[in-house]
């Protein structure tokens, strides 16, 4: 059995979009269960544990993106996460909030892109903030297993406002964008890897998210 931790808050869902975000979950879970061919067990972040890696027998674990504000996460609730992330004992592969909680694991905390220059201000008169959206490219930095089959600047889907301003340490960049420098990362040694955007949403036009998701699971042996 694989494990897909759902990272959104239960603000997110709350929110206009929350359906389309749980409708999403499901279509992931669905997708990793396709490429893997086990079983996929979807778990809300603040469930997750080392014992219930355990009780499952879990050969993986997926972490999802979030669009809850940082804020309102507990600091307790991602205790249990950052556990199974710092003993690398299980291969891992972070998507965008998954990618950002491997950092904040590592003590590399996720910060604001930053904002738009000159500026620019929303109908509530705030200032608008730097984003990556959309289906854009990244930029291949380094050869690596993670990236076979794939062009130096593969097309993936982008949502995002923070990152990771530094690498942790035993890891490598993969990849890059002109916005956003800590794009994609791997472990040195180990199949744990992270990405600041969603190559869970790949689309038949843009299928590079589901070649990086292939490459893993064969990297950590799933397939």
């Amino acid at each position: 059995m694989i494990i897909f931790v759902d990272n959104e808050h239960e603000v997110g869902y709350s929110k206009p979009w929350g359906q389309f975000l749980m409708a999403a979950r499901t279509r992931i879970k669905y997708r990793l269960e396709d490429i893997v061919g086990d079983e996929c067990l979807m778990v809300r972040y603040h469930k997750v544990s080392r014992q219930l890696l355990e009780k499952y027998d879990a050969r993986a674990v997926f972490v999802s993106g979030n669009s809850a504000e940082p804020q309102y996460y507990h600091h307790a609730d991602k205790l249990q996460l950052y556990e199974i992330i710092k003993r690398e004992e299980i291969p891992f592969f972070g998507f965008c909030g998954g990618f950002q909680l491997m950092g904040e694991a590592h003590e590399v905390p996720m910060e604001l892109m930053g904002y738009l220059d000159p500026p620019e201000y929303d109908e509530m008169g705030q200032r608008k903030q730097i984003r990556e959206f959309g289906y854009e490219k990244v930029d291949v930095v380094k050869d690596h297993p993670m990236l076979t089959g794939l062009s130096k600047e593969p097309i993936v889907r982008h949502a995002h406002r923070f990152e990771l301003k530094e690498v942790p340490k035993d890891f490598e960049i993969l990849a890059s964008t002109e916005m956003c420098k800590v794009q994609m990362i791997a472990h040195k040694n180990k199949p744990i890897v992270g990405t600041q955007f969603h190559p869970e949403y790949y689309t038949d036009e843009h299928p590079a998210g589901r070649i990086m998701i292939e490459n893993f699971c064969k990297l950590a042996g799933l397939i």
